[in-house]
């Protein structure tokens, strides 16, 4: 029997292709066990405003860290960081026809949750997206699953996929920039790529972009959201 599994660091409300590969998977493992890549999407992402693409950011304490996991990075609490993030949010999409929707359940994640861990902050936003989705797929973290620290890229993948029992492993595409391919096929580990393409819809301000956090794709579509991960 197949069963299929999917691996990423948890980002911040990252893109549709992000719950399209969580919606794929029989298990998805959150990797926040991973060393922390400063200034990538695993503490922003993108909307829609006026002006074009715009970076919504949760501040996090690098200084003097270099080399840190994700699941140690913590988030900046001199800075009033839910409050900046939701009057954003607010600012430009109020007028988006299912903002009211999900504007309020995501301002009580970010106002009741009071961990200072990055990770478990985009974990919790991930989960109630997932909900609102219907996505069940059983999501765990990786360092819940007692892994040899001494591994690392593709040698950690396929342990995980041991630990998890998968047979099949459901990359991004950009890691088949990276991945030893070999490696899975001596493991007895089938090794496929997502294909997502972002859908069309009707976005605010002009022009179509593609690849926005799914903050955008929900407060313009609603529970259509859920047809584009199908």
């Amino acid at each position: 029997m197949t069963k299929t599994i999917g691996i990423h660091q948890p980002n911040f409300v990252p893109w549709l292709g992000y719950f399209y590969k969580i919606k794929q998977c029989d298990s998805f493992v959150y990797l926040d066990t991973a060393q922390y890549t400063k200034n990538s999407f695993q503490n922003r992402n993108k909307i829609k405003t006026p002006q074009g693409e715009h970076w919504l950011a949760i501040p996090v304490l690098t200084k003097g860290k270099f080399g840190q996991a994700t699941n140690e990075v913590e988030v900046n609490s001199t800075e009033k960081r839910q409050e900046k993030i939701l009057k954003t949010l607010e600012m430009n999409y109020k007028k988006a026809p299912f903002f009211a929707n999900y504007f309020e359940p995501l301002k009580k994640i970010m106002t009741e949750n009071t961990s200072l861990k990055l990770s478990e902050i985009c974990i919790a936003i991930n989960t109630w997206i997932c909900i609102e989705l219907g996505i069940t797929t059983p999501c765990v973290k990786a360092s819940d699953l007692a892994l040899s620290p001494e591994l690392k890229s593709t040698g950690l993948l396929v342990e995980i996929c041991k630990k998890m029992e998968a047979t099949r492993y459901l990359s991004g595409t950009g890691g088949s920039n990276y991945q030893e391919e070999e490696s899975f096929k001596q493991n007895n580990i089938e090794l496929v790529y997502s294909k997502f393409a972002f859908p069309e819809y009707k976005q605010l301000w002009g022009d179509r972009l593609m690849n926005l956090s799914i903050l955008d794709t929900l407060f313009n579509c609603g529970a259509a959201t859920k047809t584009f991960i199908l």
